[in-house]
């Protein structure tokens, strides 16, 4: 007989590993699917040091997802990596015990090992994080030397002597600067259509190297209203990454992220929650997530305890 999962949670960043481990250890069974190699999502590719929680002093997003990683190990918590889920649809409605209110059960089909698997799920927590938006929205092409969204593969560009374009308002442009100058960047403009970052690090730009306004892109040539660069960083935020969730049909907010209770993180969805940066429910980052996970975990013991 199949085994009934009473919770399968997609994705392993800080939300989800601690609504895993938080089911785990209140005595159900659930199941973490990650589609990479690794525990910890944008954690575990951050090299930077956490300067803004209390607890976590000279320590960085990949030692942080490497803790995560052991915390669930020593849970017991079931997790699968390099999974990535298709879909998930909502099956058959089930009865509970006392036959007075229906519970929705979910088939979850994952590409696990080389095969289709489709698992039973009592409940599903969407924790699948976000993805950088890109420089066209819907395109899907990319250019030599355009880079697309913040991390690791900034972290590994050569940028000596090289004329850098950042595009966007937010922190990580004002960010990025500062580390593209500091690695030898011999010139780097920041192009915002209005900014957004925090005036801490707006102050350490050069006025002179921020255009603000509407500005043209051409991503062949590597030009910016014409001037040329050897590398555009293009960092305009982020977008909910769930397409395997569209046959639930799952409403969103007006921002796009999935829409959730306050109290519960529960979607439009009965029986589905959405935490963590997918659904964005409070100001993104590992503390806020790892509270999601604790928001999700209880709602659902809540749930399965009168079921």
């Amino acid at each position: 007989m199949q085994k009934l999962y009473d919770a399968v949670i997609i994705g392993a960043g800080p939300a989800g590993v601690s609504c895993a481990i938080w089911l785990k250890r209140l005595g159900f069974e659930p199941l973490l699917l990650e589609a990479s190699d690794q525990v910890g999502g944008l954690s575990a590719r951050n090299p930077f040091y956490d300067l803004w929680t209390p607890t976590l002093s000279g320590r960085t997003g990949i030692d942080i997802a490497r803790d995560m990683a052991s915390q669930l190990e020593a849970s017991g918590a079931e997790v699968w990596l390099n999974s990535s889920v298709k879909t998930v649809v909502k099956n058959a409605e089930c009865p509970s015990q006392n036959q007075t209110q229906a519970r929705p059960s979910f088939v979850v089909s994952v590409q696990h090992e080389g095969r289709l698997i489709d698992i039973d799920a009592r409940t599903v927590v969407v924790a699948t994080g976000v993805k950088p938006r890109q420089l066209q929205p819907g395109a899907s092409a990319s250019w030599p030397d355009v880079i697309i969204g913040p991390g690791e593969q900034i972290m590994q560009q050569d940028f000596a002597g090289k004329y850098v374009a950042l595009l966007g308002g937010g922190d990580n442009a004002f960010e990025n600067y500062e580390f593209a100058k500091t690695n030898g960047a011999k010139q780097a403009h920041i192009y915002a259509r209005s900014i957004r970052a925090q005036k801490q690090f707006v102050s350490r730009v050069s006025a002179s190297d921020v255009h603000i306004g509407p500005y043209l892109v051409d991503p062949t040539t590597k030009t910016v209203n014409g001037s040329a660069y050897d590398l555009l960083i293009v960092l305009y935020g982020w977008e909910a990454q769930a397409n395997f969730a569209t046959h639930l049909a799952l409403e969103h907010n007006a921002k796009g992220f999935i829409a959730t209770e306050h109290d519960t993180a529960q979607t439009s969805q009965v029986g589905v929650y959405a935490i963590g940066e997918v659904a964005q429910r409070m100001h993104p980052c590992i503390v806020t997530a790892f509270a999601d996970g604790v928001v999700a975990a209880k709602a659902i013991e809540a749930r399965l305890a009168d079921s």
